[in-house]
């Protein structure tokens, strides 16, 4: 028994020893990835480039704040995150990292003081960045931005969830070899999938996440990439594979989008909005065709997928106005027909398609959900000036009136998806009004 006891009380001291080094004992840091001239500088804009590419502004400006101060709030599903302040202030900023402080933050989600950034940050993908690019980027926060003095709050997440040297262990098997390596032997195509893998990150909204909450993917190789995903109560859909939302789409197509938020076939709506906002409209012409044509290849070239079902049916049935048609045709009539048409074909870059939108379609309709209750508005571009609204219905309908018209807008024209219920519309609009509040 004494034997028993004395085994059981050595695994409880070297477990407890175990567990001290593995939160004491300070992180490896990522070397630089590639090698650069001594002494290298980048060139003027370049920094600031580097910024739009990797849309740093979005999370770290919060609505009506200090660009790049923090505290935007970071919805995941454990909890709320508030996004940190990136300029050089001295006190709550990044005024005293150095180039490799800076560089572990991008690839290693680590602060100087060993302390582990939370994922909602894209370290994932930022592992892929160049060493020019993150270089470019540490001059242009820490020698053009003006710092700001702003204390961010800490995250709002349940515990063990709050502890951030849990992190660690999670680092270990959700990070992949830092660097990035092309599949493309195209140049252009090659520069588009770094930036789509890499500063763009958009798998970190468009590809799901696995059993630890992990990027199922961060590599085009894997048939996972960019097969779908969720942010912040909105549908971010695939882009590739069965179900793409871009499946169909030109190179021209995809680069109108990015510009301006809208094309032919579809507009931006939720984060996204904030990606044209912030990023992607600033892109070079270059970038932009080399983004596209990437996504491109990654759906058959831009092949035109066949629809399926008859129009005229629904058509005739909004065209008919009679009074006894079922409730979400009458509010289809009511509240969108004006602009999306009896043909769901609305018009090219001002209505977007419902026949066969990606996010009317969508196996989730929390999307659609959120869009009629809360409205949405295009960004003003330089190629699109004017700001285009589509007004919140949340103050108008009912829940079971959303879920009408949601569930006749998914099964109208050639769509083909499941019924909503009202219980699906006012988890959302409570979820809406307590974010308000």
């Amino acid at each position: 028994m004494k034997t028993l006891l004395n085994i059981v009380l050595g695994l409880v001291v070297l477990g407890g020893v175990a567990l001290l080094a593995f939160i004491a004992v300070p992180v490896q840091r990522t070397p630089p990835q590639q090698e650069v001239a001594a002494g290298w500088q980048p060139e003027d804009g370049q920094g600031e480039y580097a910024m739009r590419l990797a849309d740093c502004a979005a999370c770290h400006t919060a609505p009506g704040g200090e660009m790049f101060a923090g505290g935007r709030a970071i919805e995941s599903l454990l909890g709320t995150i508030y996004s940190s302040n990136i300029t050089p202030d001295d006190a709550t900023g990044i005024g005293g990292y150095s180039l490799d402080d800076f560089r572990a933050a991008l690839y290693d989600g680590v602060r100087p003081d060993g302390t582990h950034l939370y994922p909602a940050m894209p370290y994932e993908n930022y592992r892929k960045l160049t060493e020019e690019d993150v270089r470019a980027l540490f001059h242009y926060f820490t020698e053009e931005v003006e710092p700001i003095r702003n204390d961010t709050r800490e995250a709002d997440l349940p515990f063990p969830f709050d502890q951030r040297w849990t992190l660690r262990g999670w680092k270990w098997l959700a990070l992949d070899e830092p660097g990035f390596r092309a599949d493309a032997e195209n140049p252009v195509l090659a520069r588009g999938e770094y930036i789509v893998e890499g500063p763009g990150h958009c798998s970190a909204c468009h590809t799901p996440r696995n059993a630890i909450m992990a990027e199922a993917a961060v590599e085009a190789s894997d048939e996972a990439f960019l097969s779908g995903g969720k942010i912040a109560g909105w549908t971010a859909p695939a882009l590739r594979g069965a179900g793409s939302a871009i499946a169909g789409w030109s190179q021209e197509d995809l680069v109108a989008i990015f510009s301006t938020g809208r094309n032919a076939h579809a507009a931006v709506n939720g984060e996204m909005q904030l990606v044209i906002r912030d990023s992607t409209q600033f892109m070079s012409e270059d970038d932009l065709a080399a983004m596209s044509a990437f996504l491109v290849g990654l759906n058959d070239g831009g092949a035109t997928p066949e629809r399926s079902g008859d129009n005229t049916g629904t058509e005739a049935l909004i065209a008919s106005a009679d009074p006894d048609m079922p409730l979400g045709a009458r509010l289809y009539i009511d509240n969108c027909n004006a602009c999306h048409f009896a043909d769901g074909r609305g018009a090219d870059e001002v209505f977007p398609e419902l026949d066969g939108n990606s996010l009317v379609t969508a196996e989730s309709p929390t999307g659609l959900i959120s869009m009629i209750l809360g409205g949405s508005e295009l960004p003003s571009t330089p190629k699109r000036p004017y700001s285009l609204r589509m007004p919140g219905f949340a103050g108008r309908l009912t829940d079971e009136e959303v879920a009408e018209l949601a569930s006749f807008v998914r099964q109208a024209w050639s769509n083909d998806a499941a019924a909503v219920s009202a219980d699906d519309v006012a988890d959302l609009r409570g979820e809406a009004e307590a974010k308000v509040e």
